[in-house]
């Protein structure tokens, strides 16, 4: 993807997939190899940050100093990472001549192109999907013959299991409780941050605190999270959702509520 989803000068390009199918390749061969890895707007969701990270055998901060920086000018209550271009070339710091250097953990975007992906929540919950081209003039993948069907190319190219991760997020970050705040505090930003981006910390705050002892985990859940790092991202997504809308997707422990709930009634009577 050349510019990030939204962009205005790339809306022009989009248009619909006609008869369900489109002609697309992509091969060292083509006149336009890796264009299209430079000069990106290209933001992460937490699940391309796990994949890559370990890809590299990098702990989540240091891929998050290292290879991420803030995305800047979006109208969002939540911060948003995009991926560090190469400060004198701009270019993808995995590319390389042969091609993607990270290419079986690249991010769901990358995997996506030249398919745009839009996706909504229906009344039962279920996330509905609308697919459309990115036709840049640039890319000439576009002229190969090459003939896929929309379910070709995500099986083909591994998108399902980013879109069924990232829709998880996507629930967080569009939730409409938010719209109805004037902003977040600088608490909710940071737990946000840390929750959706800093895996090894968010396992900390579940596993060095005083969290087990404040919320009714199921114990298979808590052997699950402890390991399994895709277990510990939805759990943390959970913990988003009840933390910063109050959906109740984690249950306080009865003592504990009860306590607070005394404390509330001494400080009212005061």
């Amino acid at each position: 993807m050349n510019q990030s989803e939204g962009d205005s000068s790339e809306k022009e390009f989009l248009t619909p997939v006609s008869g369900g199918k489109f002609r697309f390749s992509c091969h060292k061969g083509i006149k336009c190899f890796n264009r299209c890895c430079a000069d990106l707007r290209l933001v992460l969701t937490p699940y391309d940050i796990i994949r890559i990270k370990n890809r590299l055998g990098l702990s989540s901060k240091e891929f998050l100093d290292r290879y991420t920086e803030p995305q800047t000018g979006e109208k969002t209550w939540f911060p948003m990472l995009k991926l560090r271009m190469d400060d004198k070339t701009l270019t993808c710091p995995f590319v390389t001549p042969e091609g993607c250097s990270i290419y079986e953990d690249r991010p769901g975007a990358c995997r996506t192109y030249p398919l745009g992906r839009a996706a909504s929540q229906s009344i039962e919950g279920e996330a509905k999907e609308y697919h459309f081209i990115v036709n840049e003039p640039h890319c000439l993948g576009h002229n190969e013959e090459k003939e896929w069907t929309i379910s070709e190319w995500k099986e083909d190219q591994g998108i399902n299991v980013y879109n069924e991760m990232n829709d998880y997020w996507a629930e967080i970050i569009t939730n409409s409780a938010v719209l109805t705040q004037k902003e977040l505090s600088s608490k909710k930003l940071q737990m946000f941050y840390m929750a959706s981006y800093n895996l090894d910390s968010f396992r900390k705050f579940v596993f060095e605190t005083r969290f087990l002892d404040m919320f009714d985990v199921d114990d298979k859940v808590v052997e699950e999270i402890k390991r399994d790092e895709i277990e510990l991202m939805k759990f943390a997504f959970k913990w988003l959702r009840f933390s910063l809308f109050g959906e109740k997707t984690l249950k306080i422990k009865d003592a504990v509520a009860e306590a607070q709930k005394k404390k509330l009634d001494i400080k009212d009577k005061k």
